[in-house]
């Protein structure tokens, strides 16, 4: 079947959003319906903005994540964690985190 973009009105913010054909032709792979809400609306929804669903926030506790403010020992940028930082260990911001070599599970603290 082919697709071509249409536009749909988000429930939330009233604004016209496109949903591509490239999309359109996802959600019926998958078997999802037409999206209600435009990007914006959803990720405010994912992050928690929004009621409903999931219980937004993420985690086990489903609250919202507590965030501590720390410098890289990397790259030296402030960064966020969600962990209070003792002193005792490097901190590493996400990107200097993620160009760190794999560690096998009996190298961890």
């Amino acid at each position: 079947m082919s697709y071509e973009d249409k536009n749909l009105t988000c429930v939330e913010c009233n604004t016209t959003f496109v949903f591509s054909a490239d999309d359109q032709s996802f959600h019926a792979q998958k078997g999802y319906t037409d999206p209600k809400r435009c990007t914006s609306c959803r990720a405010a929804r994912r992050s928690g903005g929004g009621g409903g669903g999931y219980g937004g926030g993420g985690g086990y506790g489903g609250g919202q994540r507590e965030m501590h403010a720390a410098v890289c020992a990397e790259c030296n940028k402030d960064t966020e964690v969600p962990f209070l930082p003792t002193g005792d260990r490097p901190v590493y911001c996400s990107d200097c985190f993620s160009k760190r070599p794999q560690q096998q599970s009996s190298q961890r603290w």
